[in-house]
């Protein structure tokens, strides 16, 4: 976990990983509303869907336990036609409303079908037995199903009409104290259940349109997971490849010179092999290019800068290598520094140094030139680094090699580019451009670009 030290010395979480943790427990919270939700609407479905069957079963238990002789009077016929009307409303509620409702086949026109029949149904089988108000009831549930919700509202009308008109006697001879308190019940009734029609008509789709787009989100984070796990395996590969390509360029600049320069001392003590100084001039060479590879080996294996810009800046760090360099060759070779000179990021100052560093490579082990000229330039904006000289050059389509293609990748990763200019006998020139930019975001100005010493204070 992202941790900061806060002023007594002890550890608290960073802010990101508050903010992290808050976003979870809000997710958390807006997961467990939208169950709640989806829990209501579950059983609400079911409490449609079941509603009739355990009215009816309700009703008809009942009645039975009612009207089974206890004292062996007779059941039928009657019985027989209450039965007869509850087998009839199996099949209608089965047809009607359930299988419609599983299918979601239930429309308007087949929904108030249902209904009429259901209080056809219901009205007989009041007459013969109150407790079949309970079946009635199931009328108001399938009210809700009924689209628009104004035809609802009337299903609620005629339920209500069907099952107070039974249970107050209104039928058979009403009064007119009944009939006012038949239609009183009735409007108070149909507009209380009529309210709770118009509501869930507005928010229940609403409900199940955010149910779905859940859902859709829920795929989609999904699918977004496996994109993000794809590109963390992308990055992981590239970050694995730009490694490959900074070590191949570190061992390039380091190693590989080293040992070429350690075999080319070699040699040439092997051919002065009759006199003895020149001899353990070379093979004292060959020890010193080793030592120093091996250290070089050893900073880029830390993913240090190199030696000489450890200790001093660029402009130092130049001087030292040409001055080693000349040493060791033989060859002419002068360092000139123009511009006032300005503190440049580590990044860029490696990326100047390596190309200085690999252009007299080349120029030792290809050019065959008698003097080397080194040009760091500071522009303001820009820092140049030209390396010229008079050997004898190549040909364009020669300038292919891992050293040239390495110094273009080091040049170009911190925003500059490198031009190598060169034909058959007319030497070779290297010119790098980058962008002056300071650490930290700041320029040091005034101080001058020739500091003999370069030194780090």
């Amino acid at each position: 976990m992202s941790m900061s030290r806060d002023a007594g010395g002890g550890e608290r979480p960073s802010r990101g990983t508050r903010e992290s943790a808050i976003a979870e427990e809000a997710k958390i919270a807006n997961r467990s509303r939208l169950a709640w939700k989806e829990e209501q609407l579950r059983v609400w479905d079911l409490l449609q869907l079941f509603s009739p069957w355990l009215l009816l079963t309700i009703s008809t238990a009942v009645y039975l336990a009612w009207a089974l002789p206890a004292s062996g009077e007779p059941f039928w016929p009657e019985g027989a036609t209450v039965l007869g009307l509850v087998a009839a409303a199996v099949p209608w509620v089965l047809f009607g409303h359930t299988l419609p409702i599983r299918r979601r086949t239930l429309r308007p026109a087949r929904a108030g079908v249902f209904l009429a029949g259901l209080l056809a149904l219901c009205v007989p089988l009041m007459a013969y037995s109150d407790i079949f108000l309970v079946f009635t009831v199931a009328g108001f549930f399938h009210a809700y199903l009924i689209r628009p919700w104004p035809l609802g509202v009337l299903g609620v009308l005629a339920t209500s009409v069907a099952l107070n008109g039974s249970a107050m006697r209104v039928w058979a001879g009403p009064t007119p104290d009944m009939l006012a308190e038949f239609i009183l019940v009735v409007a108070v009734q149909t507009a209380a259940i009529g309210v709770g029609i118009l509501l869930t008509a507005r928010s229940e789709p609403e409900e199940r349109k955010r149910e779905e787009l859940v859902e859709r989100l829920e795929a989609a984070l999904h699918e977004n997971a496996g994109l993000h796990a794809q590109l963390v395996a992308q990055a992981r590969e590239s970050g694995a490849q730009d490694e490959r390509q900074r070590l191949a360029g570190e061992i390039h600049d380091t190693l590989a010179q080293g040992l070429a320069g350690i075999i080319t001392q070699l040699q040439a003590a092997e051919r002065s092999a009759s006199v003895r100084g020149e001899t353990e001039e070379h093979v004292a060479r060959a020890l010193r290019l080793a030592r120093s590879s091996l250290t070089e080996a050893r900073r880029s294996v830390r993913a240090l800068a190199p030696r000489e810009l450890g200790r001093a800046h660029l402009p130092g760090a130049l001087r030292a290598l040409t001055e080693r360099w000349s040493e060791d060759q033989g060859i002419s070779a002068r360092l000139e520094v123009t511009g006032t000179r300005e503190p440049l990021s580590p990044a860029i100052e490696v990326a100047l140094f390596r190309v200085a560093q690999e252009s007299l490579t080349n120029v030792a082990k290809h050019a065959a030139a008698s003097r080397v000229g080194v040009t760091l330039s500071y522009t303001g904006p820009e820092v140049l680094l030209d390396v010229r000289d008079d050997g004898r050059g190549f040909a364009k389509r020669a300038g292919t090699g891992f050293g040239l293609t390495s110094m273009r990748q080091r040049i170009r990763g911190v925003g500059g580019h490198i031009e190598v200019q060169s034909g058959p006998g007319e030497g070779t020139s290297v010119s790098a451009r980058v962008p002056a930019i300071a650490p930290g975001g700041t320029r040091v100005e005034g101080e001058p670009a020739d500091d003999p010493t370069g030194d780090r204070r």
